[in-house]
Formats: structure tokens, sequence, C-alpha cells
């Protein structure tokens, strides 16, 4: 699939990015990838280009684009205390007003582009990601036309005032959350509080629990299903054939 090395200006600076076409003529319905806490590497760019494959112009940007950073091993970065707190600090520098805005950005820059057609976009995230996805949905309702998160982390937390379960309300698109098996970072009492704010919230939306790991669909980690990552790719094509191509 074609990569394209892009830069979306947003109003912290020049977020670096790629985005991922399937190969011919478009445009194609747009699509934002949010990667996991590792941030961009090469396994989520080989996803990019397979969610792009079937007909989406797929924008996967740099979310720590503010802070320099060395990349991580995301198979010994949990393991090691020190390359861990690099990590959880690197994570906390992306702030919930500071990816609210990078979101209007990413959606502006993939509106103003010519190989993406249609007003609604796709947003999907992984880890951290899922967050992001969600927030992205619920703070640019007009222009998500769909989100999901897997194994996405911190959705639906007590006492969190930018968790984007909080943001229901305010969604319009079709919302679809994989959970991993015994996720600390989204436990049982987080899916029950996201699925009734979702509820009460009359949003279309979709909650499973996958049997696998937290970080199943991330080819490089250690808990990577090759099972759990098929289904993940299957749920993304049927939520975006119904949601993006309306």
């Amino acid at each position: 699939m074609p990569r394209t090395a892009v830069v979306v200006p947003t109003p912290d600076g020049a977020c670096p990015a790629t985005l991922h076409t399937p190969a011919g003529d478009g445009p194609w319905p747009g699509v934002i990838l949010y990667p996991d806490a590792a941030g961009v590497r090469e396994t989520f760019a080989v996803l990019a280009d397979r969610l792009a494959g079937p007909g989406y112009a797929v924008l996967l940007p740099d979310v720590y684009y503010r802070t320099p950073y060395t990349p991580f091993d995301p198979a010994t970065v949990f393991a090691d205390p020190a390359e861990r707190a690099r990590l959880e600090a690197l994570v906390k520098s992306v702030g919930a007003d500071l990816a609210d805005r990078d979101a209007g950005a990413f959606l502006d820059f993939l509106a103003a582009h010519p190989d993406v057609s249609g007003t609604g976009v796709g947003v999907t995230g992984y880890c951290m990601g899922g967050r992001l996805a969600l927030r992205a949905a619920g703070r640019h309702p007009g222009r998500v036309a769909a989100a999901a998160s897997f194994h996405g982390g911190n959705l639906a937390a007590e006492g969190d005032p930018d968790s984007p379960h909080l943001l229901a309300g305010r969604m319009r698109a079709a919302i679809h959350v994989a959970a991993a098996e015994a996720d600390r970072s989204f436990p049982p009492d987080q899916h029950e509080r996201l699925r009734r704010a979702l509820t009460e919230a009359g949003v279309r939306h979709t909650l499973e629990t996958y049997p696998a790991a937290h970080g199943f669909a991330v080819p490089d980690v250690p808990t990577y299903d090759a099972d759990a990552d098929r289904r993940h790719r299957e749920a993304l094509a049927a939520l975006w054939a119904t949601a993006l191509h309306a």
C-alpha cells in the first residue's frame, strides 16, 4: 500500500504523520489511527497499510510530536523500571486538552486532503489510543462517524474528569469497544460504567471482551494474539462499512 510522509499543522506545532492509501485512484473515506502507548513504529505502519487496503485513507500521527524521544522496545519496556517510567511520563505529557486539539487538527487535515472523501471520519485506537479515539468522538461529534477502541484503558474511570464515558451525551458516532480479559486498565466496573453511559445517551455501540490479554492486536508486544487480531480487523471492517459509506 502507498505510504506518504506528511506533516499535520496543529496549534502546538508540526505533527509528523504518514498517510496510507490503497493502490489506485481515490478519494476514499478518512480514518485516524491512534497507536498504543509505545508510539508510532513499523508495526502500526503495517497495520495502517492493512486497514487502508479495502478502501480507506488512514492517517497515522505521532501523538508525541511535542516531545523528542528515543523509541521504545514494546517487548521489554514494561519489564525495565527506567523505561517504564520514561514511557509513563511521555503518556502523561499528552493531556486531554492537547489530545482534543490534535484530533481537531487531524480531522482538518483529512477534510482538506484530495485523497479523502466524505465528511465522516473513522477513528481507531489501541491501549492509550483507544481512550483518544473515544474522546475524539465526544469532542468532535459532527465529524467522527465511527470510533473504536481495542484493549483501551481508562475509558470509564470513576473520578476522572477527562474520562471518555463522560462525553457519551455528545457522541454521534457508532462506537465499538473490544476489551481484553482481566485488564487492570479497564476492569469490570469501568466496562459497566461505559456501557451504561452509552446506553443512556442513545449511542449506537458494541462492547465486547476478547479472550485475550491487553495488547492482543499489536504484533510486536508479548501478549499479541493472532486470533484476536484477526477478529479486531473484521470488527473494524464491519464498523467502517456501515458508518463511513452512508
